[in-house]
């Protein structure tokens, strides 16, 4: 168990971007309250068990599924860090490029 949670400047963007999609596509904000709820729970779930997502190959650099996003967070001593959003939907060689970013 890690003693802390911290979203990234970018993280955070990414969430706002989604919901902003998804209130616009559906004209509403109840999918993205519900989104954002299972992001928030995935996230403190990774408190208690932060080794649960799948390694990169990058290091200390892990994702965790959540509907059709993945959180890509890092692993630290006392926290964890939650450094981007990630449709999966989106070109799969764009996260290559995003993880390589972000070590």
């Amino acid at each position: 168990m890690v003693g802390r949670l911290i979203w990234s400047e970018l993280a955070q963007q990414q969430k706002k971007d989604i919901f902003d999609y998804w209130n616009e596509r559906n004209k509403s904000k109840i999918y993205s309250r519900k989104l954002n709820m299972l992001f928030n729970e995935a996230a403190e779930m990774l408190i208690v068990h932060p080794r649960i997502g799948r390694m990169t190959d990058f290091d200390n650099i892990r994702i965790k599924l959540v509907r059709d996003y993945w959180l890509v967070y890092q692993v630290a001593e006392d926290e964890v860090r939650v450094l981007a959003v990630w449709d999966t939907h989106r070109n799969p060689k764009r996260f290559e490029n995003l993880l390589k970013t972000l070590k």
